[in-house]
């Protein structure tokens, strides 16, 4: 990514350094909206969500962080002794990473990710970071991937957001334009906004769980359990090789 557009590590950065910041996105229906971060990114465990906490006693081995934001899963992980790699697009936000103590990082997108990171025995995407898969033949395709460079018994631990048990009428439309397309409900066109700056458009896929084990399928992987919070969208997915 671009230093020009890297709005994501650039709210990062702003928050890192003390400024109060809003995360904004901008869907591609004109939608904007505000997330979760960035002080979601920065969370300490005792304030991450009830199913993130129950995950991390299915993590194993050496980790790969997918998205690690401001890197707190990686912290978090490396305090409790395991080797983790944190990968992310944002410049800025590794930078940030670095500054607070996380160890191994690499500039990589998910869809570069290769045998030149090596061998993991758990892939973490927390934060939803499912949706980073993008949509679903990326998702197969990327899903097969993971089942290579990953050991015998390997995991991944995925994040996601049922979207459908949204009543909002704005949302509603936006799934049934999307099927409309020919796309999934949950396959949002988005880019992350920072001040003047403007990051690129990218698409971000949000499942349910039965759709999350449709898109496992034929892909050397399956669901081994689903952790979720009571009155929530937001669930974790613990995935093991067939």
């Amino acid at each position: 990514m671009k230093e020009e557009q890297d709005a994501f590590g650039r709210e990062i950065y702003a928050h890192s350094s003390g400024k109060d910041v809003i995360e904004i996105t901008e869907r591609d229906d004109g939608f904007i909206g505000t997330g979760r971060g960035p002080a979601a990114y920065f969370a300490p465990f005792e304030d991450w969500l009830p199913q993130e906490h129950d995950a991390m006693q299915f993590v194993g081995g050496r980790v790969l962080d997918v998205g690690c934001g401001a890197g707190r899963v990686c912290l978090y992980l490396q305090e409790h002794g395991f080797e983790v790699l944190g990968i992310d697009n944002s410049p800025l936000a590794l930078e940030v990473c670095r500054q607070r103590g996380v160890k191994n990082l690499s500039l990589t997108p998910i869809n570069q990710v290769s045998s030149r990171l090596g061998v993991f025995d758990t892939i973490v995407m927390l934060g939803n970071n499912f949706g980073l898969f993008g949509d679903y033949r990326g998702a197969k395709r990327l899903l097969r991937r993971f089942h290579r460079l990953t050991s015998r018994e390997a995991r991944i631990i995925a994040e996601s957001n049922d979207i459908y048990q949204t009543i909002d009428p704005l949302h509603l439309a936006y799934q049934a334009r999307n099927r409309q397309r020919g796309r999934m409900s949950g396959q949002i066109r988005l880019r992350v906004r920072y001040q003047t700056c403007k990051g690129p458009w990218f698409d971000y896929l949000m499942v349910s769980p039965d759709e999350m084990q449709d898109i496992l399928m034929s892909t050397g992987w399956h669901t081994k359990r689903f952790l979720h919070a009571p009155e929530s969208p937001l669930y974790v997915a613990i995935i093991e090789k067939d």
